[in-house]
């Protein structure tokens, strides 16, 4: 098995079945041929550190060698809950080296998702980023051998763990090269050996929309074979530049750092904090992206609210240059039209270069060729406002169970409409209910510890997604909703309420909306303000206001909402527009179960907590008391009552 390994191990990642490798491979590959070549770089203390991929290899080779001194060993999981920083990668590629599964749990996750995890996935160490997550891993009451502390301030209060117990990622490096130094390597030429392409690397969540999150068995094989087929279509460029921002248990964050980042040889860019993030990442401009929709919405509100802030003139240039873009890419994605005609691509190239390209540079997307979105339907709207400032947006589908991506959109046929057309190696069909059904060898071993769900999950070799939707006939794949959540009104129309949803959204104003109607005439929406935008939208029209749930009852506000929902409905055909809404004094949030920590809706648990609101809309009231019940960061429960206005839409 030895010889076989180094063998294969040796192979050059772009010839032959390069997704028949391990990530050690690999990086041993890219350390022994580009000993000196930048492979990540961490700001630290407002500098950019760099490390070559010999210095990544070592650093790997000295995880592995001191956590299998402490016990760790083939098949055990080493979980990590922290920020995107170099020990992320560098403990997780360490765990696998030694035949081990990694596992990622969100950072935000409380004390009680941070047990269950530990606890369904059998944790024997974790890695925390630091006090925080260290008392949520305490407080779980899951016991395990070691709690392995990257930033080390604090922790004098748990003298009694240090050492036993506790020990910071420091201390495992400098064990970990000590071993390596007393004759190590070629305990780590033998654990390579051992490594094959189809073992279990990493436990990934589930996206948990209609429940408890389940742990999905991703093999090497399965993450290459992704990679591959995405590098295949979009190939990237060693001297291009990504910034890892996105959750680290995210599987869309996980396949661009580490198996994407191995076969493509990109550099990656950690920032230094959660709070300096987007200064770090323009600083960088990165030249492609991935990114779920909640940040792409994010940055063009920020934009539009930059317009709206700026002097007369330079809005007035903005939205003409806007207008020119909006025309040409409305010509090339909407009208099916590869290349514009010759006078709107020469508009559009001064339009670029005097006003759109300053905006895009603010915002740190100058340099993008390409831009990702994905772990949920993103707006038509969206695809189309950020081709029109230049930037190359398109839609990925895919989920946790095919290793992120299983759907793409070519670069010279992106539709708003489609989610693209599947990746070389993998087949997409429509089931008879209109199910979505994949097969790919990026395609899990199936659910930990879980063979009753992998049974109705992967039926006949194909994994059963759950969506519904619809191919084209020149190949593209559209995505309509999850299929427990179509809503039937009462005369029998059917509604993908994902697709008004994002419509909502694309209003600056409109931070995130839940439609509702299952069994009614009519459909209406929960609303949640974007506090940011509509608060100085707000303080401009000197309104007073003293939080996001007073400023989300103001009169003036509902009547903004009013405005903006009826925008949509003039757009949409008359059984999806939304007759009543109302705007909620709370947002939702993933503590409170209301959403994932990959920001999707709960439709269940929104329809049971606001069952009683939802009554009242459909009643014909005109407000209505809510009480609903909000979970502290300490976990405490709190009940907050107040009454909101249910308001009429016209049109």
């Amino acid at each position: 098995m030895e010889a076989r390994s180094v063998e294969r191990r040796r192979e050059k990642p772009w010839e032959g079945e390069v997704y028949e490798s391990t990530f050690p491979w690999l990086l041993e590959w890219r350390a022994r041929t580009q000993p000196g070549r930048v492979a990540f770089r961490w700001k630290r203390y407002g500098i950019w550190r760099r490390y070559t991929w010999r210095d990544y290899y070592l650093r790997v080779a000295y995880a592995a060698l001191a956590l299998e001194n402490l016990g760790l060993g083939p098949g055990d999981t080493g979980a990590f809950i922290t920020f995107n920083r170099p020990s992320w990668v560098i403990y997780e590629v360490g765990v696998q080296l030694l035949g081990g599964r990694a596992m990622g749990i969100y950072r935000d996750s409380l004390s009680d998702e941070v047990g269950y995890l530990l606890d369904s996935g059998d944790a024997k160490f974790v890695l925390v980023e630091g006090q925080e997550q260290l008392d949520r891993v305490l407080d779980s009451g899951v016991d395990v051998d070691k709690i392995i502390v990257d930033e080390a301030k604090g922790l004098h209060q748990y003298r009694g763990m240090v050492g036993s117990k506790l020990v910071t990622f420091g201390d495992v490096m400098r064990l970990g090269r000590k071993l390596y130094s007393d004759g190590g390597d070629q305990q780590v030429k033998k654990l390579m050996g051992e490594l094959e392409p189809d073992m279990v690397c990493g436990l990934f969540t589930t996206s948990g929309t209609t429940g408890l999150p389940k742990l999905a068995m991703i093999s090497f094989k399965n993450m290459l074979a992704m990679a591959h087929q995405l590098n295949t279509v979009d190939p990237v460029r060693e001297d291009w530049e990504y910034v890892s921002f996105l959750p680290t248990a995210w599987i869309g964050e996980q396949m661009m750092s580490i198996p994407y980042h191995m076969i493509g040889g990109f550099k990656v860019n950690f920032p230094e904090t959660p709070h300096t993030l987007w200064r770090d990442f323009r600083e960088i401009a990165p030249h492609f992206m991935f990114s779920p929709p909640r940040v792409w919405e994010r940055i063009a509100k920020d934009i539009m609210a930059r317009v709206d802030d700026a002097d007369p003139i330079k809005r007035a240039a903005f939205r003409l240059a806007y207008k020119i873009g909006y025309e040409a890419a409305r010509r090339r994605l909407v009208k099916g039209r590869s290349r514009p005609p010759t006078l709107w691509r020469a508009l559009y190239y001064l339009a670029y270069w005097l006003a759109l390209r300053a905006v895009l540079d603010k915002a740190g997307l100058k340099r993008i060729v390409r831009a990702y979105t994905g772990g949920a339907m993103i707006g038509e709207d969206y695809v189309i406002f950020y081709h029109s400032l230049g930037v190359n947006l398109k839609q990925i589908y895919g989920q946790t169970e095919v290793a992120g991506i299983a759907v793409v959109h070519p670069d010279d046929d992106v539709r708003p409409d489609t989610v693209g057309k599947p990746l070389p190696l993998t087949e997409v069909k429509i089931a008879e209910d209109g199910e979505i059904l994949m097969r790919s060898p990026a395609m899990m071993k199936g659910y930990y510890k879980n063979e009753e769900a992998t049974a109705k999950t992967i039926v006949d070799g194909w994994l059963r997604t759950g969506d519904v939707g619809v191919l084209t006939e020149d190949g593209h794949l559209k995505v309509l909703d999850r299929a427990k959540e179509i809503i039937i009104l009462s005369d029998g129309t059917k509604v993908a309420p994902q697709v008004i949803q994002n419509k909502l959204k694309f209003s600056p104003y409109i931070g995130e909306a839940a439609i509702v109607g299952s069994g009614k005439p009519y459909l209406a929406a929960l609303v949640n303000i974007d506090f940011e935008i509509v608060s100085r939208w707000a303080e401009r029209r000197r309104i007073p206001f003293t939080s996001y749930s007073d400023l989300s009852q103001k009169p003036e506000v509902l009547q903004l909402l009013k405005r903006e929902i009826e925008k949509v409905n003039r757009r949409l055909p008359e059984k999806e527009r939304i007759r009543r809404f109302v705007s909620l004094f709370k947002e939702f949030h993933p503590d409170d179960e209301e959403m994932t920590r990959t920001r999707k809706l709960r439709r269940m648990v929104i329809e049971s907590r606001y069952a009683g609101l939802i009554e009242a809309i459909y009643s014909g009231d005109e407000e209505y008391e809510l009480t609903v019940t909000m979970k502290l960061e300490d976990g405490r429960r709190v009940q907050v009552t107040r009454r909101v206005k249910i308001i009429d839409v016209e049109g």
